[in-house]
């Protein structure tokens, strides 16, 4: 699958996770043929010209293949969502395109990233301080991390993601850290 297949099946698989589902009416019978133009309306997708249109289509049926979207028909209606391995591809399509925004004005609040993971699950550990790095908070001990920027959300798609709950990874929202000139210097404020 090139390049351009993969950004529009992640965004297909990311559209049905983020509709939760979605059902399509009907009153034709022939409604079947039509599905995936409605759903790709329903996800607000717009394609440029009929190749494209029929691009999408085969992703969709290449989706249905490989067990990743469940399609059924009850009483005129057509039910799309995602199976567990379409949930699980879902997951790691929106990890993989996690980003935490910067405000354009500082708040003078730190934002605290505690976590505390047992050794059992040291891999799913090791995963997430490599996603903390990437998302570019700053270390200020071996597992405290700290950021000037609002990151609720994309701390509930991490514990989501890796099973973990709100013991296991904590955020505080501080308005000081002692000695936080090196923090500042991190993240040029």
């Amino acid at each position: 699958m090139d390049r351009e297949n993969k950004n529009l099946t992640k965004k297909i698989i990311l559209g049905v996770l983020l509709a939760g589902g979605i059902i399509v009416a009907s009153t034709n019978p022939k409604f079947g043929q039509k599905i995936i133009p409605e759903i790709i309306k329903l996800i607000k997708y717009k394609y440029k010209n009929k190749k494209e249109k029929n691009k999408i289509s085969s992703i969709f049926y290449r989706l249905k293949k490989n067990n990743l979207i469940d399609v059924e028909f009850r009483s005129k209606q057509i039910f799309v969502s995602l199976t567990e391995e379409g949930k699980k591809k879902a997951g790691k399509y929106q990890i993989d395109n996690l980003e935490i925004k910067k405000d354009k004005e500082w708040d003078k609040k730190w934002r605290v990233l505690i976590f505390d993971v047992k050794e059992k699950d040291k891999s799913k550990r090791e995963a997430l301080r490599g996603k903390i790095i990437e998302l570019g908070l700053y270390q200020l001990q071996r597992s405290v991390w700290v950021c000037p920027y609002n990151f609720l959300r994309e701390i509930e798609i991490l514990r989501g993601f890796f099973g973990f709950n709100k013991d296991e990874m904590k955020v505080i929202t501080a308005s000081e850290i002692e000695n936080d000139e090196k923090i500042k210097i991190f993240f040029g404020l």
